[in-house]
């Protein structure tokens, strides 16, 4: 399948902002902490029934111990960024916790550059900063 990267990122815009929704409604009358377990339980099995379908199992291909180590890491910081954001999603209005979270373009930007050796060109970097200046005029 040779589709362009930004069909998918279009279709993860689009989720995230259904994520944001449908999370906060669901955490309008029960712990944060406990709809984020729920959240989580329904990815696993959403993504397992994928894998099943597709025949994609854990024995489709080589794993290394490498890819391990930063895919378990990954997994920590999105389970820490699902607890954040469910609390604040019950604390903040959802039109202003959204955009908070979405300064992670911002940090991913940066973080690319300084570990990833990735180029900041003058684009990038712009449209760095208008998400920086459209969030914190959003969060004011």
């Amino acid at each position: 399948m040779n589709t362009d990267w930004r069909v998918f990122a279009v279709g993860s815009a689009v989720f995230a902002a259904l994520t944001a929704i449908f999370g906060k409604l669901g955490v309008s009358d029960m712990n944060s902490d406990l709809a984020t377990f729920y959240r989580t339980i329904v990815v696993l099995v959403v993504i397992a029934a994928i894998l099943f379908a597709r025949h994609e199992g854990p024995l489709s291909g080589p794993i290394g111990t490498r890819g391990i180590l930063f895919l378990v890491l990954s997994g920590i910081a999105t389970g820490l960024s699902w607890l954040c954001y469910y609390r604040a999603l019950q604390l903040g209005p959802v039109s202003r916790v959204a955009p908070v979270d979405k300064l992670s373009v911002v940090l991913v930007v940066i973080l690319a550059t300084l570990l990833l050796g990735e180029e900041l060109n003058w684009k990038l970097g712009l449209g760095a900063l208008l998400i920086t200046a459209g969030t914190v005029l959003i969060a004011l």
